[in-house]
């Protein structure tokens, strides 16, 4: 629900008490007489469960002229007698349990202390859980009274507790959220604050939560350390450093294998030279050996057709090739090529020695081709490349990075091979090899250092590369436009005093997220002033101060604006800046842009239409799939998928496999959001966003290439959506079989927002040596764990959810038999509805969970948004927002501006 606290206590006291009486799943107990027949399609089970939504109803806000008074007349005259008669059998004097006396609770939601409570009592109602079905029956009519007083008495008393109350969203910057605002600031795609310490998740799974980011001493420090590196990289100072380049042909490259393959000869010819006729006979046919086309990474003498298998060894730098001061033209015409098999990731390395800067880009160009097995075969996909970085100092010291963000496509083709180019910032590959300028090239441990090219295709297509350039470090224009960022042009370049003004006011606004006070201006400026003469460069002492904006708590901080005024506003209102602020870090995870901080200057921003203007202005941009990716990531809780061993799993899953599975849920989320497509397809759509590597997993046919697309499913129910996503599924089982336990949990965590009580003390753990329990199945197991009283009242709330996925394997993948045994994934629920599988899953949420997923879902976000826990006092306003996006049609990007829209987001 909503204050985490209490789930900790009341929540988890009175939803115990009524799960052990139940033995039961907290669903909805409304079963309406217009259920769809089970023949309807889920497409048009969700349509039709749509339709039935109570936020489509019109909703009645507070009276805003007059003080909302508690409605207590109609509690003593009717709800309290409902109460009696159903609820005080087991909550009052006589038999108090789940230490709640619902008689003794204080009707007065607008100023008492037990709303929470109320909030509880509404929710176990709303879903049948109250009063347990096999003991005291509440009539539809009873209960559809006592759920209306609550739910209007609990929307008017938030909203007063809102109004009245406050809330802090003072915060740090959380450790992508810096990254990504220095890579804005300063125009560079590095990788700032990688060695910055990870985030903590809060109890709602947000690393974005005020109540986790304070600062340390120390990690102050560690910021302080972080801006001035920063800036080091986006400002130069002297000259231009003069670029090395190197340019290898394939025939270069396979100079020792062929010299090896060449002594080879040498050594027939020699054994056999006192018999001509021999000699000949053996060397021939050694050379028709050199014909067969090897399995692995080879080089092709294009002119005889002779091939020899790639090689290399780190001892000696034999393979090191050394760089040039000038670049050289890259031959037109080639006679040697190496070619990199596909489907088992085969490598070529090309070893550049130890002189490979410590900063800088490092532009990669290769030229390459698809080289197909069969021209004719129209049915062949073209393959991917990706380029890594590594090292070897020895047989214990070694290291291998890929650097390369996206794989690349190779669709050239022999007779045209295309230029392929990569531009990598060595300052962010991590670790390099420490032994350069330590030891000689040649010696050991070897300080030398290569590029990789790695064939990553699914399918068997070969990759054909003739030569290689690489040159660093590349400065298209100087200064580099990292630094023209920073030292903006200005008329005034030659007056210091007052160019180096306007370089800290522009800079200021931008990393502060406001335009600085005078006072903090003239501050900047008096150090500037003060360390001037201690500098050689105007540049560099204003990197100095630049240094000390960066570091200040205005840019590490979300703090409230000086030009707040608490007074004129009941609401607490943000400021423009602050608004503009708010808005960056939610759909950018970073600082504003110049259109935002111009707008909020001009006091335009607040306005609905601009925006409305300015969300789908910022949605469209490439930056939203930050949004994308930092959001899924915590409110799926993909950090238990990222620490999944591949080697420890059953069947054993690829690295590259894995990286799919990570990928899945992100591209889902935003082809949803930049589609603004049903929120209701997270539960189940007829499509999926996978790559080739995903959909052999799936066993989904025609699909190549390692780019994710859009899929259709034909209308099959064991995938789409996110509850059948493999990497969803891998990351909550035990690695080796499915884990219904943590299946049900995830669900009711990250789907349903209705996470269960933690477990009681001294739970008995299922006994493995008992040989009885040994030889039963995951499922009978359960059922005799859940026998136990002390286990009963968490697994009968969890178990149901968990085995309606049964049907997958420890890695998502299909199954209909365990050990020779048909799947058992079927459960029944409180109100003997069975859930068949994952169908009947999707469908019952279909049916009766959509309200509950779509709240949750708003829930979700506006944590996010807010960078804060919610509270009782956002239950209305969470209210207000859902039934605006259920009544719009439930689009991933309505709800985003929905939220956008809202007191809530607009308020501190």
């Amino acid at each position: 629900m909503f204050a985490q606290p209490f789930r900790a206590n009341a929540r988890a006291l009175f939803a115990m008490f009524c799960w052990a009486c139940l033995s039961s799943t907290c669903l909805i107990a409304e079963e309406p007489s217009n259920a769809p027949a089970p023949s309807l399609s889920l497409e048009e089970t969700k349509r039709h469960g749509a339709s039935r939504s109570k936020y489509l109803e019109p909703t009645t806000r507070p009276n805003e002229t007059k003080t909302p008074q508690a409605d207590l007349q109609t509690f003593r005259d009717v709800i309290a007698p409902i109460l009696e008669e159903s609820c005080v059998d087991c909550h009052g004097p006589g038999n108090e349990e789940g230490n709640i006396r619902v008689d003794t609770l204080d009707p007065n939601l607008m100023q008492g202390d037990d709303v929470q409570w109320w909030v509880e009592v509404l929710a176990v109602l709303n879903n049948g859980e109250m009063p347990p079905p096999d003991e005291v029956d509440m009539d539809d009519d009873d209960r559809s009274t006592v759920v209306e007083w609550l739910s209007g008495e609990i929307q008017t008393a938030s909203s007063v507790r809102r109004a009245t109350g406050g809330h802090s969203s003072f915060r740090r910057l959380t450790r992508y959220e810096t990254n990504h605002a220095l890579q804005d600031l300063l125009g560079l795609p590095y990788e700032f604050a990688k060695d910055l310490p990870p985030e903590a998740h809060s109890e709602d799974g947000f690393q974005n939560s005020s109540e986790m980011l304070h600062m340390t001493v120390k990690q102050l420090d560690t910021y302080r350390q972080l801006a001035r590196q920063a800036l080091d990289r986006a400002i130069v100072l002297g000259e231009q450093p003069a670029p090395m380049y190197w340019s290898i042909s394939m025939k270069q490259n396979s100079k020792i294998d062929r010299q090896q393959q060449q002594s080879k000869l040498d050594q027939v010819a020699e054994k056999h030279k006192d018999d001509p006729a021999k000699q000949k006979q053996e060397v021939d046919a050694l050379r028709e050996t050199f014909q067969n086309i090897p399995r692995d990474t080879h080089y092709r003498d294009l002119t005889n057709g002779q091939k020899v298998s790639a090689t290399w060894a780190y001892h000696g730098a034999r393979y090191a090739m050394a760089p040039e001061d000038a670049p050289r033209v890259m031959p037109p015409t080639f006679d040697h090529v190496a070619v990199l098999p596909g489907g088992r990731n085969q490598k070529l390395i090309i070893e550049l020695g130890d002189q490979v800067p410590n900063r800088g880009i490092m532009r990669v160009r290769v030229r390459a081709s698809w080289l197909k097995d069969d021209p004719s075969d129209d049915k062949s996909q073209a393959p991917s490349l990706q380029l890594e970085f590594g090292w070897r100092a020895s047989n214990e010291g070694r290291a291998d990075m890929r650097v390369s963000v996206a794989d690349t496509l190779i669709e050239a083709s022999p007779d045209e091979p295309q230029f392929y180019e990569w531009n990598v910032p060595l300052g962010d590959i991590y670790p390099r090899n420490s032994v350069r300028g330590a030891s000689k090239m040649g010696a050991m441990p070897s300080p030398s250092e290569y590029i990789r090219f790695v064939n990553s295709s699914v399918s068997k297509s070969a990759i054909q590369i003739d030569h290689v350039e690489v040159v660093t470090p590349v400065n298209d224009q100087w200064p580099p436009e990292s630094h023209q960022q920073v030292f903006v042009a200005s008329e005034h370049r030659d007056d210091e005093p007052r160019y180096a003004k306007e370089v800290l006011a522009a800079f200021m606004h931008r990393a502060w997220r406001r335009p600085p006070t005078e006072a903090e201006l003239t501050r900047k400026l008096d150090l500037f002033v003060a360390i001037r003469g201690q500098c050689e460069s105007m540049e560099e002492a204003l990197s100095e101060v630049l240094a000390s904006v960066l570091s200040s708590p205005n840019f590490l901080y979300v703090v409230r604006s000086a030009d707040t005024n608490d007074a004129e506003t009941t609401m607490d209102r943000l400021s423009p800046n602050e608004l503009a602020t708010r808005l960056a870090l939610f759909l950018w995870c970073s600082v504003p842009d110049s259109e935002l901080l111009e707008l909020a200057r001009d006091e335009q921003l607040s306005s609905a239409e601009q925006l409305r203007t300015q969300v789908r202005r910022m949605l469209a941009d490439p930056k939203a799939e930050r949004f994308s990716d930092h959001f899924v990531h915590q409110w799926l809780d993909l950090q238990l998928l990222d620490f999944l061993n591949v080697n420890e799993t059953k069947p054993k899953l690829s690295p590259l496999l894995k990286e799919a599975m990570q990928r899945e849920p992100i591209a889902f989320f935003h082809e949803l959001l930049h589609e603004d497509e049903s929120v209701l397809q997270f539960i189940h759509a007829d499509f999926a966003m996978v790559n080739e590597r995903l959909a052999r997993h799936y066993q989904i046919p025609n699909v190549y290439g390692n780019h994710f697309r859009r899929v259709s499913l034909n209308s099959d129910p064991r995938r789409g959506g996110l509850l059948t996503q493999a990497g969803l599924l891998a990351m909550n089982s035990d690695g080796t079989d499915s884990h219904p336990l943590k299946r049900g949990v995830w669900l009711l965590e990250s789907i349903l927002n209705d996470p269960p009580p933690p477990p009681p003390p001294a739970v008995p753990e299922i006994d493995l040596a008992d040989p009885e329990i040994a030889k039963m199945t995951l499922i009978e197991r359960m059922a005799d764990h859940r026998n136990h009283p002390a286990c009963m009242s968490c697994h009968s709330k969890i178990d149901p959810w968990g085995i309606a996925f049964e049907n997958y394997d420890a890695v998502g993948r299909w199954r209909d038999s365990i050990n020779g045994k048909p799947v058992v994934a079927s459960a029944t629920l409180f109100n003997q509805q069975e859930l068949a599988g994952v169908e009947g899953l999707k469908r019952y949420l279909l049916e009766h969970r959509q309200d509950q997923f779509v709240r949750g879902m708003v829930h979700k976000l506006a944590t996010y948004a807010l960078g804060r826990p919610l509270t009782f006092s956002d239950h209305s306003s969470i209210d207000e927002i859902t039934a605006e996006v259920r009544q719009r049609g439930d689009g991933l990007a309505t709800m985003i501006e929905q939220l956008v829209a809202s007191d809530l987001f607009q308020s501190k």
